[in-house]
C-alpha cells in the first residue's frame, strides 16, 4: 500500500507539474487566437485521448514532460509539403503574442510554486537540526577532515567565500566543487581548514566520512543486553554517555565502542523527564565492537520542530540555489564539477519518491522547488525551451521578419548536437572517474544525479514554531550500539 500511495502522489505532483506549464501555453495562446493542435501531458504513445473543438487531448505513456501543439509558434517549419501549405493558410501572429505565450508555461509553474509555498506556510514543515545548522554529529577518525583537525561538535560557517547556514548549504557548496576551505567555529574560536570533495554513493561530490546531528532515539532493545538490564526503553532518546553530550548515532557507536569492559552513566530522556543508568559496553564477536544493545532506525527522519517559512523566502531560496548553480556552470575552476551534479527526469523521480515517503507536506515543498527550478530553466535563452521562442520573436519584433526556417532548423541541429557531445562527453569522464562504481549507470541518459537531490529546505526563516519531536516513519532499518 506505502509503494501504491507512493506512486499515485509522484505521478500527481510530477503531472501537476507539467499540467501548469502546458496549461499556461494552451490558455494565453487561445486568448491570442492561435491554432491548437495538441495538449498532450507525458510523451509516447497515448494511454487516453480525446478530440473537441479541433483539439486532441492526451495522456502519453512516459511522464517525463508535455507539449503543446502550436504551428503558428513553430519557428523551424513544419516537416513535409502538406503541413507547409496548412499553415501558409494560417493567419499570422504576431511576435508579442508569441512572446505572450512562451512567457506563459513559466508563470504556471511559479504560480503553482507560490500557492504551494503558501500551503507549505500554513500547514509548517517538519525541520530537523541540519536544517538550521551545520554542526558536526561524526567524523570518521580515518577521514582527511579529522586530520585536518575538524572535530564532532565543530559548526561550519563558510565555505570558500559562501556563507553555510545548514547542511543544505554544505551539499550544494561541496556538490561544485573538488576541494573546500571551511571556516569552522568551534568552542575555542575558528580555524580554517582544507579538504577535499569525494564522490558519495549517490556521485554527488561531497566531504567524505563526516555527518550531522540526529537524534540517539531507541527503537528496540536486545534481550539480556546491558541496556535492557540498565533499564532503556524502546522510546527512550539517550541524551549523552560517559559524560559526552551525543551528537548522532553515530557518535554514540564510537562512545560505546571506547568503554568496552566499563561501567558508564547513560543520560535518558522519557516523556520529557531526564534519568541516569549506568551500562556496561560488552564486546559482541559478530559486530567486532563493544555493544550496549540499543538498536536505532536509520530511516527515520527526526525532527524537533514544525516550521511555517514565509512564502517569499522559500521562492527566493528555491531560485537562489538554481541561480548559484547556474553560475557554477559558468565559473572554470567549479564547472566541471557543477556539471557533473546535474540529473534528468529519472533523478527527480527518485527524489519525488523519497519525500513521498517521508512526508507528504515535504513533497510539497519540493514540488515548489522543482517549478522555480523549472521557470528559470525554461528562460534561458537556448533553442529547445521557451526562451529560444521569446529570443527568436524579439528577433521577429525589431527586424520586423521572421527568423529564417532553414537558420532556425541550422541552430536546433547544432544544439542538440553539442548537447549529445556534452552529455557523452560527461558520461564518459564520469565514467572514467567512477571506474567500476555500480552507480555509474543509474541514470546515463541524463547524466547522474541531479543537482535537487542535494537540496532539502532550511526553514530558516519561519514562524514561531512547535517545540514537539517528531519522527517521520519509514520501513525500519536498523543500526546498534
Amino acid at each position: 500500500l506505502l509503494a501504491l500511495y507512493t506512486i499515485v502522489v509522484v505521478l500527481l505532483l510530477f503531472g501537476a507539474t507539467i499540467f501548469v506549464h502546458e496549461l499556461g501555453h494552451f490558455i494565453v495562446a487561445r486568448w491570442c487566437g492561435m491554432v491548437v493542435e495538441v495538449f498532450s501531458i507525458g510523451f509516447g504513445p497515448a494511454i487516453w485521448k480525446t478530440k473537441r473543438n479541433g483539439v486532441v487531448y492526451k495522456i502519453g505513456i512516459f511522464p517525463f514532460g508535455g507539449y503543446v501543439a502550436l504551428p503558428q509558434m513553430d519557428p523551424s517549419g513544419p516537416g513535409d509539403k502538406e503541413a507547409e501549405e496548412k499553415k501558409k493558410e494560417l493567419p499570422r501572429i504576431a511576435p508579442w503574442k508569441k512572446i505572450l505565450v512562451a512567457l506563459a508555461g513559466v508563470t504556471g509553474n511559479m504560480l503553482f510554486a507560490v500557492l504551494l509555498a503558501y500551503i507549505v506556510f500554513w500547514v509548517g514543515k517538519p525541520s530537523a537540526p541540519h536544517e538550521r545548522n551545520c554542526i558536526i554529529g561524526y567524523v570518521d577518525t580515518n577521514s582527511a577532515a579529522y586530520a585536518q583537525g575538524l572535530r564532532i561538535g565543530d559548526e561550519i560557517k563558510a565555505v570558500d567565500a559562501d556563507s553555510i547556514r545548514n547542511w543544505d548549504d554544505l551539499t550544494l557548496a561541496c556538490a561544485i566543487r573538488k576541494s573546500v576551505r571551511l571556516t569552522v567555529q568551534f568552542d575555542g574560536g575558528e580555524k580554517s581548514i582544507t579538504v577535499p570533495t569525494e564522490k558519495n554513493l549517490m556521485g554527488i561530490w561531497a566531504v567524505d566520512g563526516i555527518g550531522w546531528v540526529n537524534y540517539c532515539s531507541v527503537a528496540s532493545l536486545v534481550p539480556g543486553s546491558s541496556a535492557e538490564q540498565a533499564g532503556i526503553k524502546p522510546g527512550d532518546s539517550i541524551l549523552s554517555m560517559d559524560g559526552q553530550k551525543l551528537y548522532s548515532r553515530e557518535h554514540l557507536i564510537a562512545v560505546v565502542s571506547a568503554a568496552r569492559d566499563r561501567e558508564i552513566p547513560a543520560v535518558i530522556l522519557r516523556d520529557g523527564q531526564e534519568m541516569t543508568m549506568t551500562v556496561k559496553p560488552r564486546y559482541d564477536e559478530k559486530a567486532q565492537r563493544a555493544l550496549i544493545g540499543v538498536m536505532f532506525n536509520t530511516m527515520d527522519i527526526d525532527y524537533d520542530q514544525v516550521v511555517h517559512p514565509r512564502p517569499g523566502a522559500q521562492i527566493k531560496d528555491h531560485a537562489s540555489a538554481i541561480f548559484r548553480f547556474l553560475r557554477a556552470l559558468v565559473t572554470p575552476r567549479e564547472a566541471k564539477a557543477a556539471s557533473q551534479a546535474v540529473g534528468g527526469p529519472v533523478a527527480i523521480l527518485v527524489m519525488f519518491w523519497w519525500t513521498v515517503q517521508k512526508s507528504l507536506i515535504l513533497a510539497i515543498w519540493f514540488t515548489g522547488l522543482l517549478n522555480v527550478n523549472l521557470a528559470i530553466l525554461n528562460l534561458l535563452p537556448i533553442p529547445v525551451v521557451d526562451g529560444g521562442h521569446i529570443v527568436f520573436s524579439l528577433w521577429e519584433l525589431i527586424t520586423r521578419r521572421p527568423v529564417s526556417a532553414k537558420f532556425v532548423n541550422f541552430v536546433m541541429n547544432a544544439f542538440a548536437g553539442l548537447l549529445i557531445g556534452i552529455f557523452l562527453m560527461l558520461y564518459q569522464q564520469r565514467t572514467i572517474d567512477d571506474g567500476n562504481s555500480d552507480i555509474s549507470s543509474l541514470d546515463s541518459t541524463f547524466v547522474q544525479e541531479t543537482y535537487l537531490l542535494s537540496r532539502i529546505d532550511s526553514g530558516t526563516r519561519h514562524r514561531k514554531s512547535r517545540h514537539k519531536r517528531r519522527r517521520l516513519p519509514h520501513p525500519v532499518r536498523k543500526a546498534g550500539g
